[in-house]
């Protein structure tokens, strides 16, 4: 009763109507305990669509305004968020079981990414080109695409989102959100925030941004409504199968953040207390629950048992329990679900003669909580459950000879989002960094595969999706090109020389 109580407190402080937290039927847990925290109401498949029409009316207005105008509401989201930062924090441990660290970093994750779309708002710039015919100027100009709908996964809860409302409101587009529907309540207080920057800013159009509750069926109509332009659609490479193909059926566009399956490589050059930490982070942070988490690790046979033992070590002391409490490095798996399919990977690793160390489950005297110490797993060769993404807290540990090898190992999986080399060797780290190197999106020299900065645009390749969110070029996906061509002269000569000359 405490979680709840302090559940509902937070959510009426942040601005949420306390009568939405009761009498619906889609019921939220927290994974700390297993309690139910709230029951809400769910989004109708008709009032999902009229959300869209809605926001469609607003793209007519919202397109007009000018670009720096539109990040000034960004600008003040940013600071509703720097006072809203304690409690969506706490909100985000309670409802997706994050450690307190971690719900304070995905909320300043949100705040980072106001500030770079503010200022992107003044550089939403196109090219000036030659023109190969005299008198003539061509350039390119980038326009809002229209709807943008997002629907994120429950191990960001909050953060996601962030990604994709503030690029695509400085690029001139509404956003229509469908969070998970097992960390529904931090959406409802993003909403609320919003609107709290929105009543500041004035003049923004009725329906600019909406939140769609419920399951998949009310994420159908997000990508089926022909209003919607852009999808960006985080979550499993098997929702991405579903998602993907209905849009190209449409010609919409896809922003797809699928699944990874990551690995890192230690060297026999590596910083062995460097690597160390980075690893242990990537392996164990969020319990395993992030799509950067490092699944795989391939380490050089020379260093691969001193590196192995003082892991085995690591993975032993680290206090695993209720992030509430002082010291807790690793949380709860979200629900069962995740349990069992963790328990079946472990099974399926040892009858595939792997040694497992670790895995088994917490008891906390709340049956419906699922808390587990991260596994380690020593793997003879690559196969089985190694070839695919278990989201939960299994690193599997494999020696390597050449570098080669472990590239080749690390590119032979599906996914393609995240990797890391632990290397002091410049050649080594240039190896892995060049065409021939790395596969994924993500390459990182002498850090873990979790933990990007929203200066860089962030996602990946093959099963991953391909999609780009948050920094560098990737508000490009939320507008449309167009490349234009003015005739400042008398004359009207065609381009490639061709002749076309009527009386």
């Amino acid at each position: 009763m405490i979680l709840i109580s302090t559940t509902h407190e937070l959510l009426r402080g942040l601005g949420v109507d306390g009568a939405r937290l009761t009498g619906g039927r889609l019921q939220v847990h927290t994974p700390l305990t297993g309690e139910c925290l709230a029951e809400l109401h769910t989004t109708s498949k008709d009032a999902a669509t009229a959300q869209i029409d809605r926001a469609a009316a607003a793209f007519r207005s919202w397109r007009t305004v000018p670009a720096p105008r539109r990040g000034e509401l960004v600008r003040l989201l940013g600071e509703e968020l720097r006072l809203a930062k304690p409690a969506l924090a706490r909100l985000i441990t309670i409802e997706a079981g994050k450690i307190p660290s971690e719900g304070a970093g995905e909320v300043q994750e949100m705040i980072d990414i106001c500030d770079f779309a503010t200022g992107l708002s003044r550089q939403l710039h196109g090219l000036t080109i030659s023109s190969e015919r005299p008198g003539h100027r061509m350039m390119e100009t980038w326009h809002p695409a229209g709807v943008v709908g997002v629907i994120s996964a429950f191990n960001f809860p909050v953060a996601v989102w962030a990604w994709n409302v503030t690029l695509a409101l400085v690029c001139g587009d509404p956003v229509i959100w469908k969070p998970s529907e097992k960390t529904p309540l931090t959406a409802l207080a993003c909403m609320a925030i919003l609107d709290k920057a929105l009543a500041r800013f004035g003049d923004a159009p009725e329906g600019l941004a909406g939140c769609l509750i419920g399951d998949a069926t009310i994420g159908e109509v997000l990508v089926d409504h022909t209003a919607v332009a852009v999808v960006s659609a985080t979550g499993s490479t098997r929702m991405g199968r579903a998602v993907g193909p209905k849009l190209a059926g449409r010609f919409a566009r896809a922003i797809l953040e699928l699944g990874g399956n990551n690995a890192a490589i230690v060297c026999p050059s590596a910083d062995p207390d460097l690597a160390l930490r980075g690893v242990a982070f990537s392996a164990m942070g969020t319990a395993g629950q992030r799509c950067t988490s490092l699944r795989r690790l391939f380490v050089q046979e020379s260093v691969h048992d001193a590196f192995l033992d003082r892991l085995g070590a690591v993975y032993r002391s680290v206090k695993v329990g209720n992030p509430l409490e002082d010291d807790v490095l690793v949380g709860p798996l979200i629900d069962k679900a995740a349990y069992d399919a963790m328990q079946a990977a472990l099974a399926d690793a040892s009858a595939r003669g792997g040694t497992v160390t670790g895995g088994e489950r917490i008891l906390t005297g709340d049956d419906d909580a699922y808390y587990v110490r991260p596994a380690l797993v020593a793997m003879p060769q690559q196969a089985g459950p190694v070839l695919t993404e278990t989201f939960a807290p299994i690193l599997y540990v494999m020696r390597y000879q050449t570098l080669d090898e472990a590239i080749a190992l690390q590119n032979a999986v599906g996914a393609g989002l995240s990797s890391a080399i632990f290397t002091t060797d410049l050649r080594e780290a240039e190896r892995f960094l060049s065409a021939a190197g790395s596969d994924c999106g993500i390459a990182n020299v002498n850090i873990g595969t979790s933990g990007a900065e929203i200066g860089g645009a962030f996602g990946g390749e093959k099963e991953t999706g391909g999609g780009r969110e948050s920094g560098s070029d990737a508000w490009k996906a939320y507008m449309r090109r167009a490349t234009n061509t003015v005739n400042y002269s008398s004359e009207l000569p065609l381009a490639q020389g061709v002749s076309f000359d009527i009386d």
